[in-house]
């Protein structure tokens, strides 16, 4: 029987169940279902937007989103986005996936946490940014009924405490490789989280430069 939340039909296909039994069993519930909220909203999204998308690339790309943030990538010299977008490439390639497609689900990733440029892109890249978006930081909270977001967190809970929980999720990922949050909202993350963590300054860079002038 296809399951159903908030009038929005979950994948169920083979590699949509591949995907769910592999996040299910690396990320923690919490993460989990952050990622099946995300999907939701994101389509709910599109609803509101009149865009059309991909409805099985955003269930896999909402799944992955996160996977960056896991201790298999406690030595990763990257973002955290863009090991999650590179093992959603391995497993869409795995599945046979259009290269094509592949590579709007690894800018959608890689740039779910950089504001500003993901909804002038294509729809698919626009709603995995603004389903993670709106289950993290309430971005067009109101742009939803109060009976779609009831159903999805009876669905998908969260969690008491998420808030505080999701950002030490985001910083135990991330503190290994600060460097890594360099112009992104991450760096907010850190500089809450690490008492030692020092944020580099653009300008800083630029007059410290090897440049004589």
């Amino acid at each position: 029987m296809k399951k159903i939340i908030a009038g929005v039909e979950i994948p169920d296909d083979a590699m949509a169940q591949a995907a769910t039994d592999l996040i299910r069993s690396t990320e923690s519930e919490l993460m989990f279902h952050h990622a099946l909220r995300a999907f939701l909203f994101g389509a709910l999204a599109a609803r509101r937007d009149n865009l059309t998308f991909d409805t099985q690339l955003l269930y896999i790309s909402s799944m992955f989103h996160n996977v960056g943030l896991n201790a298999k990538y406690q030595r990763s010299p990257f973002r955290f986005e863009v090991d999650g977008a590179n093992a959603a490439r391995d497993f869409l390639r795995q599945h046979g996936v259009d290269e094509g497609k592949i590579a709007e689900v690894w800018v959608g990733i890689a740039l779910h946490t950089t504001p500003g440029i993901s909804e002038h892109l294509s729809a698919l890249v626009s709603l995995i940014s603004a389903g993670v978006q709106m289950d993290v930081r309430g971005e067009r909270y109101d742009d939803f009924t109060a009976h779609q977001r009831d159903e999805i967190v009876q669905a998908y809970p969260r969690e008491s405490g998420f808030k505080k929980k999701l950002i030490e999720a985001y910083a135990r990922g991330m503190v290994h490789r600060p460097e890594t949050t360099f112009g992104t909202v991450n760096a907010d993350v850190l500089d809450r989280y690490d008492p030692n963590y020092r944020r580099l300054n653009f300008c800083g860079l630029i007059l410290g430069s090897e440049w004589p002038n």
